[in-house]
């Protein structure tokens, strides 16, 4: 697996580094992964990186983006916070990544199961944990159905996928109305912002429509 270089990054596209992410992925699902030198990585790595893609994803131990798309050290700037939401610490390191770091595609991938959107779905309040609840439960409010609230709980899988899935699209608006910088890098298309959901029981994860 060779490292990137200054060269690739500046020839890689945002839809040549969202095919490496999907290609990634099918090797993960499919327990066909690259072996990597991590000597030869660290050593090549050690004086720059040049990263394809930045993602937003949940902090849950089940989901690393650098294993669920095949990648190894220096291919992709990782943000991670319970619930993949953006604040403005978040969008600041959004920024970097793409604006300074290089990074043409910026990835939002939210989870099947997610912990954080159980918490938000039965309204969970505990010391620190409540504010960052507060924080997905607009996108609760936004499913509508079910309609019955002993339905509208973590105990509705169903519903907690929903509820996971509109937050992704939710924090991709809040993205591009709360960061004038990502806003207008993608609308001179120097960068891809896309939603996308791991399945964490089939290993795939569905894109959303670009």
């Amino acid at each position: 697996m060779n490292v990137r270089t200054n060269n690739t990054q500046v020839e890689m596209t945002p839809e040549g580094a969202l095919k490496v992410l999907k290609d990634g992925n099918r090797r993960f699902a499919t327990n066909s992964v690259h072996i990597k030198n991590w000597d030869e990585q660290v050593a090549a790595t050690s004086e720059g990186q040049f990263p394809l893609a930045t993602i937003l994803h949940c902090i849950d131990s089940r989901v690393s983006a650098e294993l669920l798309f095949d990648q190894g050290i220096a291919d992709i700037v990782s943000i991670r916070i319970a619930g993949n939401f953006v604040n403005d610490d978040i969008l600041g390191s959004m920024e970097f990544a793409c604006k300074l770091t290089g990074t043409s595609l910026l990835v939002v991938l939210g989870h099947t199961d997610c912990l954080a959107v159980k918490g938000a779905c039965d309204h969970i309040r505990m010391g620190n944990l409540t504010g960052l609840i507060e924080k997905i439960q607009p996108a609760v409010v936004a499913v509508v159905e079910p309609t019955d609230k002993s339905e509208r709980t973590s105990k509705n899988q169903e519903f907690v996928n929903e509820v996971s899935r509109k937050n992704v699209h939710m924090t991709l608006e809040n993205i591009r109305s709360q960061s004038s910088i990502l806003k207008e890098m993608e609308e001179k298309s120097e960068i891809v912002i896309v939603g996308a959901m791991y399945d964490v029981v089939s290993r795939e994860v569905i894109f959303f429509d670009v």
